[in-house]
């Protein structure tokens, strides 16, 4: 079959790469792509995501394409699912209205209060001046998230309420992230170790995939500001299974049924960051899609046929399906432009080198240039994936691969793997 992926980053790389493992597969496309991923792809930065008719006439006339997977947050905010559906086209990832779920924090932390879905006690507000006034009367740490998207960037953890007031102002007057910052969370903080757990759905069933753990801070020992990720790990090793059966009970299930009887059936990939504190496993945070860089230790282990699942939960077929997975651990050490998350440069010469062939190189931020040079062109360049029987042996691979990535600028966390 014919398949199309719509997104651009290491996320969009790693379902590219999996999606030529199937065997159903026979051509394989990507809007836009990047340098990593036209590799393996047919990009087409040409077509752009609004153009709605254009993108429609190329899944249905030009390439008789069969299934589209849409890769990000934005495009699934913005309504490419009801508007690629509403032209007959095959779409895996959830209607505009079922995205909220990651869109929206104010509407997921109010649909998990509603439905009795633990998570942490929290107050919205859209007043500046209101939002400063309860943090003066608050304990702290507080947690002060945006509303809406942010790249990752939206979450500010403050030990003060000087900090907070700064958090605020940062979103709500100076407008850091947009309209995302026109109305806000604060939530009590939680201690634990924070784990992901991301589901296969189909708005009924649900799969779980193998947990993973993602290093958000841009610096060593969890400190610096957050980023769209800086690494990660599969499997969790403070994941259990008596906390997967909690997961699937207590979390999971219950929010696909929730929006099932909210009106918004989600069907798709739905991501669930939690964090296991002493009176049970607590949400963080849904996304409505894959996380990156955790698609690119979950994909990795994945030993069944994803194009099978993919279909199965476009079809409403997935209740009663098994899925394997690889017992190696999987880590990928992200390597970022300088200044990642604040401002960098791009356009520096990219060096791969001899890199083990079994380390997967999934591609964040690349393109080329006017010479046919691989260059940075993002933030996040490129993810190295190494798997091993072992965390350790795993880390050791990755690590040893990065040091053979050269381009100017190159920085990357060195504790990727450590159960922080």
């Amino acid at each position: 079959m014919n398949v199309l992926i719509i997104g651009e980053g290491g996320r969009e790389h790693a379902l590219a790469w999996k999606v030529r493992q199937s065997r159903e597969y026979t051509n394989l496309f990507c809007i836009p792509g990047n340098a990593g991923i036209a590799e393996i792809a047919i990009c087409r930065p040409d077509i752009k995501l609004y153009e709605t008719a254009k993108l429609i006439d190329f899944i249905k006339r030009q390439q008789n394409i069969e299934l589209t997977i849409v890769g990000p947050d934005n495009p699934l905010a913005d309504g490419i699912v009801d508007a690629l559906r509403s032209g007959g086209c095959r779409v895996l990832g959830p209607t505009k209205n079922a995205a909220m779920i990651e869109s929206s924090k104010v509407f997921a932390k109010q649909l998990m209060k509603k439905y009795g879905i633990p998570t942490a006690d929290f107050e919205v507000f859209e007043s500046f001046e209101e939002a400063c006034s309860y943090v003066e009367k608050q304990s702290f740490p507080l947690v002060v998230k945006a509303d809406g998207l942010a790249r990752g960037k939206g979450v500010i953890i403050c030990e003060s309420a000087d900090e907070a007031k700064g958090a605020l102002k940062k979103m709500m007057v100076d407008k850091a992230f947009g309209n995302s910052g026109n109305r806000v969370v604060i939530e009590k903080f939680l201690k634990g170790k924070e784990a992901t757990l991301i589901c296969f759905t189909d708005g009924k069933a649900i799969i779980p995939m193998a947990s993973c753990q993602d290093h958000k801070r841009a610096f060593d020992g969890d400190q610096g500001p957050n980023t769209g990720g800086m690494g990660a790990f599969s499997p969790s090793m403070s994941f259990t299974d008596e906390m997967l059966k909690e997961a699937e009970e207590k979390i999971l299930q219950p929010v696909i049924d929730a929006m099932q009887e909210e009106g918004r059936p989600f069907s798709g990939i739905l991501y669930c960051g939690l964090i296991i504190t002493d009176e049970g496993l607590k949400v963080l945070e849904f996304n409505a899609r894959f996380g990156d860089p955790e698609a690119q230790v979950i994909l990795p282990r994945l030993k069944s046929n994803f194009l099978k699942i993919c279909n199965a939960i476009v079809d409403g077929t997935l209740e009663g399906r098994k899925i394997e997975w690889d017992d190696s651990v999987a880590v990928c050490v992200m390597l970022t432009s300088k200044g990642y998350p604040g401002s960098f440069e791009t356009g520096f010469p990219i060096e791969i080198g001899d890199v083990d062939p079994d380390v997967l190189l999934f591609h964040s931020g690349t393109s080329k240039n006017a010479y046919g040079e691989l260059v940075t062109a993002g933030g996040r360049v490129i993810g190295v994936t190494a798997l091993a029987p072992t965390i350790a042996e795993a880390r050791e691979k990755a690590y040893k691969n990065a040091e053979k990535i050269k381009f100017e600028g190159k920085q990357y966390r060195k504790d990727i793997g450590l159960n922080l």
